[in-house]
């Protein structure tokens, strides 16, 4: 636990709280387990934060760069080599087996284009509730989100991952508000940092991590985000790995 001195000193202070299912052994299911490794992509965000004031350090950025640090963990979890490493039987500590490992991966990309569409429907409805530069008395929240939704071309059989009535994101606080289609354009970031990895030929290499504890997660607000993202990647993003990742596209080396 860190001191106050610590403190006053600048070395950040985190503390990840997650609510878990509670049992006699606290298993964790994959589910679960992502979203351990996307809430210590927060907290790496802030004890890596390397900027003199607080306001501009650690996740205290746009909305488009926040969801970066945490989603791009995910993919270490992801990995076969990490798996075997910490999914382990909890009485003989045996690792996952590889043919469960294989079926996993198999069925990763199952229902997929749902998935993105029930997402980016959420997003696209956001921001036309936040264009609307006037609220009448009569405002009919369902009627406006049904024909959002049929301007949209909706499929019949998908519905929206969030309905306005509990979209925390969006009414809870003004972070989120007009920024819910973060989460999917951290996708494209994410997609295209963790390929950086495979293209080194190293998920763990040391050279490209450097770049990314430089550019992803110490900068925090001090230089703009597309400009990091630059500075780490030589270019602007590309969507085709966030594509490919959702099997939407073939594969790339």
């Amino acid at each position: 636990m860190p001191t106050w001195d610590a403190y006053l000193e600048g070395i950040p202070i985190i503390s990840n709280n997650n609510n878990f299912a509670k049992g006699d052994t606290t298993l964790l299911s994959y589910d679960d387990a992502t979203t351990c490794f996307h809430e210590c992509g927060h907290g790496h965000h802030g004890m890596l934060s390397n900027a003199t004031y607080s306001r501009l350090a650690s996740t205290n950025v746009v909305t488009d760069f926040v969801e970066l640090p945490s989603q791009l963990m995910e993919h270490w979890f992801d990995q076969r080599e990490v798996l075997k490493k910490y999914a382990r039987h909890y009485e003989t500590g045996e690792a996952v087996p590889d043919e469960l490992l294989d079926k996993l991966f198999e069925a990763r990309l199952f229902n997929e284009g749902f998935a993105t569409i029930e997402y980016t429907a959420c997003a696209l409805l956001d921001m036309a509730l936040h264009q609307l530069e006037d609220y009448p008395d009569d405002f009919d929240l369902a009627a406006f989100e049904a024909a959002e939704l049929d301007k949209l071309g909706m499929p019949q059989g998908i519905v929206m991952r969030h309905r306005p009535a509990h979209f925390q994101h969006l009414f809870s606080t003004d972070m989120y508000a007009a920024g819910y289609y973060v989460y999917l354009w951290a996708e494209v970031l994410d997609a295209d940092v963790f390929a950086a990895f495979k293209e080194a030929g190293d998920i763990f290499d040391k050279k490209t991590a450097e770049k990314a504890r430089k550019y992803i997660y110490s900068a925090g607000n001090t230089v703009a985000p597309d400009e990091l993202f630059r500075l780490f990647r030589g270019r602007d993003p590309d969507i085709k790995y966030m594509l490919a990742k959702k099997g939407l596209v073939a594969a790339t080396d």
